[in-house]
């Protein structure tokens, strides 16, 4: 039986139209983000996003039959909320229901008992949203109307009434055009209502996810005019898309030719988290990319090839996954590969020790993955993606940017005061949060993986792979608390050790290729992440009985940040975990039923909580861990994912990207 969707505020969808673009907003109607919008474009795929039409005023007159003439009376499908904090109108039409599947569809029931079916969608590969509205059973004569808001601003900015706006509207046949501000994206529409100009500005929106993170939260937005349409006898349809976008046609025909493509295209995509997971793959160029979250992330190196693994690999994806790895093969630099791109344009930020380490996982799964379906590398790609493997374990060796370099004891030592460089990154102003420089405990797992699979295609690194495992399992281990050090050799200051429990060690035992700890150890690291740092969501960051422990991601912009990584539930790492905790019983058809039940199981039930259909970024460290962050986060379905389609799947198809033992590491 499948679980009704909650109809709330906190309850959030998504339509990603593969550009970079969406839509977005609540299942509740109301807009609690200045992210939430119906036409949000990417200008310069997959950046450069610019918010078009921000929302809708709909509501219902009564029509008496036989002429145009309709009551003074209305009744609103629609939500807003205004400053102070109103929200209108009081008593709106009643939601029945809502469907997420195949797309956005809400069920409205007027008071009089009408039901009226608004649906949804954004096709793959179009910057533009369809909508319908549909009567279903016996109606009386009623006229619908809508009432677009533009901007015409970026996404991560708030608008405000202004003369330099154009709400001027130009009209021809069923389609209209506006074009808000010189030099933006203007907005074409076609509809199969009657349409009339009516400019107004509609002013002081009030966003509560945003005022609630203590940013501005007070918007005006524009209204250039007015669609209507008379019900029931026909479904009222309205398209919009940026200038240049809208295909040609008729509104109902390009309605229904659209929705039955965009209909196929997610039925071939296979399971509903399968299809989550096309959410996050996107153009760049002429190639492919992973947007690392919505509403507000773009790219970003580490995202990427960690998601990688569960969205293109486990699925079956392959075609993505080559065209993201040979994309980046050419942009090593020193070793290094960056970790964001601001724009299109702009100098890359090579500001991550990690995100080039698991670069080279994510060429070692993809080229595993095609042999084991029995395909081949082309031998210029395998050429490209080795050369690019083989540069950064030189250059890391070498010594690069930030004090990352080979250390005499064949571990890799990172960092300089400031600078944030591994995945716990959170920066306040001048604050590093966590600033682990040294020796991180993650960071050595992910390089002498990179130096195994390196191995593969020169025999440069075979002795300091050697050198390096002995140092790593010497050196990491805590005897006075069964676990490992989080970081070793502190500041540069050799001996200095944060023995700190924190869930990254649990890398060293699963969630890469190849473990790198003992047999012996590795039982007992998972054993006590378990018992203390495991929740039903993921991993906590701190184990609650850390004076640092923050139970609760809430407040301003410096209190959420400073409480990231310190006790805060990062769903991503359950994939490391329960990797592990196979790993070290023995990846029997028993064991993985055992680990989908404890584990992947209860991970489900975020799928309903915040991003419909997704797993949030993070959730709180206390129960009932609240989904927080970033409602849609790729390397959280990418993980989840990778459990549920490789490592918790049979032996057969779990073998293209299972692990291999310290043992074969060392060999």
């Amino acid at each position: 039986m499948r679980r009704p969707i909650p109809i709330e505020e906190t309850t959030e969808w998504l339509e990603p139209d593969g550009l970079g673009g969406f839509a977005s907003g609540t299942t509740a109607g109301l807009r609690t983000r200045r992210y939430h919008a119906l036409l949000l474009t990417a200008t310069t795929p997959p950046t450069g996003r610019m918010v078009l039409v921000n929302g809708l005023d709909v509501w219902v007159e009564e029509r008496e039959r036989g002429t145009d003439s309709v009551s003074g009376e209305r009744e609103f499908l629609s939500r807003q909320r205004y400053a102070p904090d109103i929200v209108a109108p009081e008593n709106p039409a009643t939601i029945e229901g809502f469907e997420a599947d195949p797309w956005p569809t809400w069920t409205y029931r007027l008071r009089d008992g009408i039901r009226i079916v608004q649906e949804l969608f954004v096709p793959r590969g179009l910057s533009l949203v369809a909508l319908r509205w549909r009567i279903v059973g016996n109606s009386r004569p009623v006229r619908l109307r809508v009432r677009p808001f533009l901007s015409g601003r970026d996404l991560h900015s708030l608008h405000h009434a202004n003369p330099a706006f154009n709400l001027e509207s130009i009209a021809y046949g069923e389609r209209v055009s506006w074009t808000p501000y010189r030099g933006v994206p203007g907005v074409d529409v076609v509809s199969n209502g009657d349409y009339r100009p009516d400019p107004e500005w509609y002013r002081n929106f009030l966003y509560a996810e945003e005022r609630a993170r203590g940013l501005d939260f007070e918007e005006d937005l524009a209204a250039p005019g007015i669609f209507s349409w008379d019900l029931p006898g026909k479904d009222a349809v309205l398209i919009m898309s940026t200038a240049g976008a809208l295909p040609p046609g008729r509104a109902v025909e390009t309605f229904g030719r659209l929705s039955r493509a965009e209909h196929g295209r997610r039925t071939r995509l296979g399971s509903p988290f399968e299809r989550a997971g096309d959410a996050y793959l996107v153009r760049r160029g002429s190639g492919r990319t992973i947007v690392a979250g919505y509403p507000w992330f773009t790219d970003w190196g580490r995202d990427t090839f960690i998601a990688l693994r569960g969205l293109c690999l486990a699925t079956g994806r392959l075609a993505e996954a080559r065209s993201i790895l040979l994309q980046w093969t050419g942009l090593v630099s020193e070793g290094m590969l960056p970790n964001r791109f601001v724009d299109q344009g702009d100098a890359p930020e090579f500001n991550s020790v990690d995100a080039s380490l698991w670069y080279v996982i994510a060429v070692h799964d993809y080229l595993r993955v095609v042999e084991a379906r029995g395909g081949k590398v082309p031998a210029a790609d395998r050429s490209a993606l080795a050369d690019a493997v083989t540069a950064i374990v030189a250059g890391y060796s070498r010594g690069t940017r930030f004090g990352i370099r080979l250390d005499s004891d064949g571990l890799l030592s990172a960092g300089e005061p400031g600078v944030q460089l591994t995945w716990m990154d959170a920066k306040v102003g001048d604050w590093v949060v966590t600033p682990r420089i040294g020796k991180p405990v993650e960071i050595e797992a992910l390089w002498l993986n990179a130096l195994r699979i390196a191995g593969e295609f020169t025999s440069a690194h075979g002795e300091i792979l050697r050198h390096g495992l002995r140092s790593f399992n010497e050196r990491f281990w805590n005897p006075a608390a069964g676990y490992l050090y989080d970081v070793i050799d502190v500041d540069h200051q050799p001996g200095m050790v944060d023995p700190t429990l924190r869930p990254n060690q649990i890398l060293a035992v699963g969630g890469l290729p190849f473990s790198v700890l003992d047999e012996r150890l590795a039982r007992a690291v998972v054993d006590v992440v378990e018992a203390r740092l495991w929740t039903p969501v993921g991993l906590r960051t701190l184990p609650s009985d850390d004076s640092r422990y923050v139970a609760r991601y809430l407040g301003d912009v410096r209190s959420r940040d400073g409480s990231y990584h310190q006790g805060t539930v990062w769903p991503w790492l359950l994939g490391p975990f329960v990797e592990a905790w196979l790993r070290v019983r023995g990846g029997t058809p028993v064991n993985r039923r055992e680990a989908r039940r404890r584990f992947f199981d209860p991970l489900l039930g975020n799928l309903w909580q915040a991003g419909l259909g997704h797993v949030s970024e993070i959730a709180d460290a206390d129960f009932p861990h609240t989904p927080r962050g970033c409602p849609f986060q790729a390397w959280s379905v990418g993980e989840a994912l990778r459990l549920d389609l490789s490592v918790l799947a049979t032996p057969r198809r779990a073998k293209a990207v299972n692990g291999r033992s310290a043992h074969a590491l060392a060999g």
